[in-house]
C-alpha cells in the first residue's frame, strides 16, 4: 500500500496501527536528494535491529546480483486516509489548540511540506510557510534542522511565536524561539522533562553537558546511550522511559510514538507551553550551554584507540584540566574512515585548544 509522500515518524505509526507487517520509507533522512536510502520499520513500529538490517541489506544486494529487473506489480494507494489517520493522531498531541499563535515552519523542502501545514491551521494557528516546496532536488538544501538560520530572522520579521525546522523526513525539529534563540533537541529534552517529571530523560553521549546539570537541578536524571535515535529508544524501553532524545532534535515521546517524530514536537513544546502560560524562551531558562567543539580526523588506517598512547595521553589531559566541568569523547565514525572528536568544557578557547591537541595526536597515529 502506497502512503504517498509522508514522513518517517509516519510510516512508524501507520505500520503500527495498521494491519501491515513492515514499513518502508525511501529518504534522504537530513542529506541531500542523492543520498536516497531505506528506512525498515517493524509492525511494531520499531527500526529493525542492526544484525537484521545488516542482514536484509546483504540479501538486497545479492538479489540485485542475480535478477535483470523486477516484474511490474499493481500497487494499491491509500494516500488521502493514511495521511488523515496520522494527522488525526498528531491533532490529539495538542488537546487545546494553537488558536492565536503565529508559527513558522520550515518543512526543509521534504516530507513535511503538507502534513505540517495543513495541521497547524487545523489547531488554530497562523502559519507562515518556508521550504515548502520541493523540487525533487531541493531537500534539505540551505534549509530545515540542519540551516535555522532563515527560519530565526523570518521568525523576528513575522513577530511569530516560535518557529519549528524539520529535516527531510521530518523526524528532527528545531525549535526558533520568539526571541530569536536556537533550541535544539536538548532544550526540548529539557522543557519536556520539566512538565513530565519523569525519573530520568535519555539522551545520547552527544548531549550536552549542560542538560544534565539542568535537569539535576528538577532531580532528574540523565542516562547516555551511544550516538542513533534507536539506540534512545531501546534504552527508553528497557528503563521504562517516557521522553528521550538527541541533541539533533530527534526527541522520543514514548507516549505517543516508537521514533523522533519532528511534527510531534512542535506540537507537544508548543502545547506545553500554552498548558504553562509560558514562552519557549521561559521554559528553556537555566540551560547554561557548555562551549563544545567537533573535530573530524581522516584516517588511513584503523587501529584501536586504547593502544594509541600519545592519543590516550592528550584525553587524560584534557580531563583532568576540566575535572566534572568538561567531557571528552572520542570515537570512530560507523559510516566514514573519519575519528570523530568532542570536548566540552566551561572556556571555548581552551575547549578549542584541547580539541585539535587530541586531533593532532591521532593524525600523526593514524595518517
Amino acid at each position: 500500500l502506497l502512503a504517498g509522500v509522508v514522513t518517517t515518524p509516519a510510516v512508524a505509526y501507520l505500520t503500527k496501527t495498521g494491519p501491515f507487517s513492515a514499513g518502508l520509507m525511501i529518504s534522504a533522512s537530513h542529506n541531500p536528494y542523492h543520498d536516497n536510502g531505506l528506512k525498515v520499520f517493524a509492525h511494531d513500529g520499531l527500526k529493525l535491529p542492526d544484525a537484521e538490517e545488516l542482514h536484509m541489506e546483504r540479501r538486497i544486494f545479492q538479489l540485485l546480483e542475480s535478477i535483470s529487473g523486477l516484474p511490474a506489480e499493481e500497487s494499491m494507494t491509500g494516500e488521502d486516509q493514511l495521511a488523515d489517520s496520522y494527522l488525526d493522531f498528531l491533532a490529539s498531541a495538542a488537546p487545546n489548540g494553537l488558536a492565536g499563535l503565529t508559527v513558522v515552519l520550515d518543512c526543509a523542502n521534504g516530507a513535511a511540506f503538507r502534513l505540517a501545514p495543513a495541521l497547524f491551521r487545523r489547531l488554530g494557528a497562523r502559519v507562515v510557510e518556508t521550504a515548502c516546496e520541493p523540487d525533487g532536488r531541493n531537500i534539505n538544501e540551505g534549509c530545515g534542522a540542519l540551516h535555522v538560520e532563515s527560519l530565526r530572522e523570518r521568525v523576528l520579521a513575522e513577530g511569530a511565536d516560535f518557529g519549528a525546522a524539520f529535516d527531510g523526513d521530518a523526524d528532527r525539529c528545531i525549535l526558533i524561539s520568539r526571541s530569536g534563540k536556537v533550541l535544539d533537541g536538548d532544550h526540548i529534552l529539557l522543557l519536556a522533562g520539566r512538565d513530565m517529571r519523569p525519573r530520568a530523560v535519555v539522551a545520547t553521549v552527544m548531549s550536552n553537558l549542560g542538560l544534565e546539570r539542568a535537569l539535576a537541578v528538577e532531580g532528574i536524571g540523565l542516562i547516555r546511550t551511544a550516538v542513533g535515535d534507536r539506540y534512545v529508544l531501546e534504552e527508553m524501553l528497557k528503563q521504562k522511559l517516557p521522553l528521550g532524545g538527541e541533541q539533533s532534535g530527534h526527541v522520543i515521546f514514548r507516549e505517543w510514538s516508537t521514533a523522533g517524530d519532528g511534527i510531534l514536537t512542535a506540537l507537544r513544546a508548543a502545547s506545553i507551553a500554552r498548558a504553562c502560560g509560558a514562552t519557549l524562551d521561559e521554559l528553556t531558562r537555566g540551560f547554561h550551554v557548555y562551549p563544545q567543539r567537533l573535530v573530524n580526523v581522516r584516517f588511513r588506517e584503523k587501529k584501536p584507540l586504547d593502544q594509541l598512547a600519545p592519543v590516550q595521553q592528550e584525553i587524560r589531559e584534557t580531563e583532568r584540566e576540566f575535572g566534572d566541568a568538561g567531557r571528552v569523547l572520542v570515537r570512530f565514525s560507523g559510516t566514514e574512515p573519519l575519528a570523530r572528536i568532542m570536548v566540552e568544557g566551561p572556556d571555548p578557547e581552551r575547549v578549542e585548544f584541547r580539541a585539535r591537541r587530541i586531533a593532532a595526536a591521532i593524525e600523526a597515529a593514524l595518517s
